[in-house]
């Protein structure tokens, strides 16, 4: 089916492109027309992740090997990416690690490690690109939360986790509100189960508790990277242009739920 939205000539940074959500939001991005930037510090998975998106015909740069928890180096990152195409009109904030541990066991380097690689990450480069956004006149930052930012599970010690999350969705409240003068949107995503390579020993053999949440999903199955990206494409386009704050839950109904 072919996507209705396009994106021609809007330049994209979209981190975390090495693998799962990321790759696909890469080559999505580049189907519609946008001309993307970028970076991962799995550089063989960019370096793929560009190999197929040149080869469908897509204008993409990368950058491997970029520590985004160091604010230098995500800007460093952001400015060297608005040189590519002289400017910037999305952020696509998408990669992030974690380590998950019970509150009795979770070793506080692990804490340090979480926040700085799901929360820390997002500001750095949110506050690097965006004096390249007012330049530009506005344009369009697009944040990846979590259901895990709004909820607690007993299935999962995701303390963490869920603070990083939760996090990055005050994050982009405040973003709308700072960045409206500048026509500067705003919104995030939150996924729920998703399958990528981190996920899928998960899903193919789940322990019994994950099992029993797994089968209450109310659409009975499991979300797929383009099921994000979809309502991602639409969320930076010229559709939404009046979309601004939203915090867009996916994740077949579950939260819905408890």
């Amino acid at each position: 089916m072919t996507n209705p939205i396009r994106l021609d000539g809007k330049v994209a940074l979209i981190t975390g492109i090495g693998t799962g959500m990321g790759r696909t939001a890469a080559l999505m991005f580049c189907a519609v027309g946008a001309r993307v930037v970028g970076c991962d510090l799995n550089a063989d998975g960019c370096n793929e992740t560009v190999r197929l998106a040149k080869e469908a015909g897509g204008t993409i740069s990368a950058m491997s090997r970029v520590d985004l928890g160091d604010a230098a180096a995500a800007r460093v990152w952001v400015d060297e990416a608005a040189e590519v195409y002289g400017g910037v009109d999305i952020l696509y904030n998408n990669a992030s690690t974690q380590r998950f541990g019970s509150i009795e066991e979770l070793l506080i380097y692990d804490w340090d490690f979480t926040i700085r690689n799901e929360l820390n990450l997002v500001f750095y480069t949110c506050k690097a690109v965006w004096p390249h956004l007012v330049r530009r006149g506005g344009g369009s930052i697009l944040n990846v939360g979590s259901i895990a930012g709004i909820r607690g599970v007993e299935f999962m010690p995701q303390n963490a986790h869920g603070s990083a999350k939760g996090g990055v969705i005050a994050l982009t409240n405040q973003l709308v509100a700072e960045g409206g003068r500048h026509n500067i949107r705003a919104n995030v995503i939150s996924p729920g189960l998703i399958e990528t390579p981190n996920t899928r020993r998960l899903i193919n053999d789940p322990f019994p508790t994950f099992q029993a949440m797994y089968e209450r999903i109310p659409l009975r199955r499991h979300g797929q990277p383009e099921d994000i990206v979809n309502a991602a494409l639409f969320l930076v386009s010229d559709y939404a242009m009046w979309i601004n704050g939203a915090h867009l839950v996916i994740d077949g109904g579950s939260s819905v739920l408890g």
